[in-house]
């Protein structure tokens, strides 16, 4: 079973006991979340699609630690005039474990 669930904006496929990284969340380490943008279900052969959200459904979760990605570097130059900057840029994270999903 694996459902397609949107988080901040973004979409996420999940299962249930697996552990993704998604956008900073407000929550605390351990606290349980629930996501009710939940855009399609799939369980064997049997598919829901929503238009644009699967009614009734859920995707249950808990936060496990919350962090910095590694660093991205940011460098601008024009040629011939001496102008260079070199940026660095952490992006904060939630990372989750997602309990079960349901219909």
């Amino acid at each position: 079973m694996y459902a397609v669930v949107k988080i901040k904006n973004q979409q996420f496929r999940v299962t249930p006991g697996a552990e993704l990284q998604v956008p900073l969340l407000a929550e605390e380490v351990g606290a349980a979340v629930t996501f009710a943008d939940v855009m399609l279900v799939a369980d064997g052969d049997k598919i829901q699609v929503g238009t644009p959200n699967v009614p009734g459904a859920s995707v249950a979760a808990e936060i496990v630690e919350h962090g910095r990605s590694r660093k991205i570097i940011v460098f601008k130059k024009k040629r011939r005039k001496n102008y260079r900057r070199k940026n660095g840029h952490r992006q904060h994270f939630t990372a989750i474990r997602i309990t079960e999903i349901t219909v």
